[in-house]
Parts: structure tokens; C-alpha cells; sequence
């Protein structure tokens, strides 16, 4: 007799590795990130960004994510 709790494992294994490749691919981002502000900081003598530019930042952050989730 197969019960329903055998295809629970194989379920959120699938799961699982997707959110640890959102993970992956999101620190990678971050560190990608944080090495450009490094480069650019140290080129321009300090980091300078504007609310402006924040705020810009902030938009194209959600509009990227919006679209990843549309997939």
C-alpha cells in the first residue's frame, strides 16, 4: 500500500535546492556588488551616492526581482 507521505520527501527536495540556488546566486550577486562600490570608492576617493541614486537603485532592485518572479 503506497501512502502520500512517501512523495512529500521528493516534493520539497526540489524545493530546497531551488531556494539554495536563490541563495547561491544571490550572495554571489552581493559580494559582486559590494566589489564594484570597493573599486569605485577607492577610484573616486570615497563613496558618494545621492538619495537620488538610492532611490533609483531601490526601484531597479524590486522591477528585477518583479521579473524573476514572473518567470
Amino acid at each position: 500500500m503506497t501512502t502520500t507521505n512517501e512523495q512529500i520527501p521528493s516534493d520539497n527536495n526540489w524545493k530546497t535546492k531551488i531556494l539554495i540556488i536563490g541563495a547561491v546566486i544571490g550572495a554571489l550577486t552581493g559580494v559582486g556588488t559590494a566589489y564594484l562600490l570597493i573599486q569605485r570608492a577607492d577610484e573616486e576617493e570615497g563613496l558618494k551616492m545621492t538619495p537620488g541614486e538610492g532611490a533609483k537603485l531601490g526601484v531597479s532592485v524590486f522591477s528585477f526581482l518583479r521579473q524573476i518572479s514572473q518567470l
